[in-house]
């Protein structure tokens, strides 16, 4: 039974985190002239419940005799057509190539299909492809593990609100940098003005607080009213003292004015001489 309740308690937080996992790796803030710019890839958005992650679990894109898989933000998934390569090495090995890495490049090499992993969850990195012009999209970036340590692959997500598109082109520059770009609305940033707008730190505590108190009395007077039987404005607590708020202000403001008043006559009386 305890062994029971054990498991139950880590799927629960497992499926908890989760989601927490993706998200961060997938947020990303950039300031530019006084503006915020939010993105979110695995952000619900409208006919996209995931976001820009893929519903089968991984995008695919074939060039020439070489062929890529890719996640963004999470790992690759394949519910269906796994790859059959040589090697995968950190990406689950013969046996189970392709479950543990977020892209697999596969290369025909002596007439063999030689995968090899460019990155994972882990060393993924988003950045706004043009620093002057924010809102045009991210650019995500993988570092290959250790079996490619100098390899890399860069998915250029590029805003386009309405649809999707891609990825259809794979290029290659370098040694084993591979890039190649989507379109999709979930790279359209959210633009969040730097003057005066969100909430600050002050404004945030005084919701809290007023949160708090309206709780406070809610809650009071509902045990009171059920529980205690108490009717009229008895029913708030501590209704005496509630009662005596408005008199107790105007006092302290009427003592404020009346000292403001003495100190500005004393200072008055002080400015005239005494005329022989």
């Amino acid at each position: 039974m305890a062994e029971t309740l054990w498991i139950q308690r880590f799927l629960l937080i497992t499926l908890v985190l989760i989601p927490f996992r993706v998200n961060s790796q997938c947020e990303f803030r950039f300031n530019r002239r006084n503006k915020v710019f939010d993105f979110n890839l695995a952000s619900s958005v409208k006919n996209f419940p995931h976001g820009a992650l893929s519903e089968d679990g991984f995008y695919r894109v074939e060039a020439n005799s070489t062929v890529l898989w890719f996640q963004l933000c999470d790992m690759l998934i394949f519910n269906h057509d796994p790859p059959r390569c040589v090697g995968c090495q950190d990406c689950g090995g013969p046996s189970h190539c392709g479950t543990s890495c977020s892209a697999l490049l596969s290369e025909n090499v002596r007439e063999y299909d030689v995968c090899s992993s460019l990155g994972h969850p882990s060393s993924s990195k988003v950045d706004v492809i043009d620093k002057e012009d924010p809102g045009k999209g991210v650019i995500v970036k993988m570092l290959g593990g250790s079996s490619n340590p100098n390899c890399s692959l860069s998915v250029s997500v590029i805003c386009q609100k309405n649809k999707i598109g891609g990825p259809l082109t794979l290029t290659k520059s370098g040694v084993c940098d591979y890039a190649t770009e989507m379109r999709h609305p979930s790279g359209c940033a959210v633009a969040i003005s730097g003057h005066g707008s969100g909430w600050g730190l002050f404004s945030t505590l005084l919701i809290i607080i007023l949160c708090v108190f309206g709780a406070y009395l809610l809650g009071g007077a509902l045990y009171r009213y059920f529980s205690l039987g108490i009717r009229g404005i008895e029913v708030i607590p501590n209704s005496d003292f509630w009662v005596t708020v408005p008199h107790r202000i105007q006092s302290c403001f009427g003592s404020l004015f009346q000292r403001f008043r003495g100190s500005s006559h004393g200072q008055q009386a002080s400015s005239y001489s005494r005329v022989n």
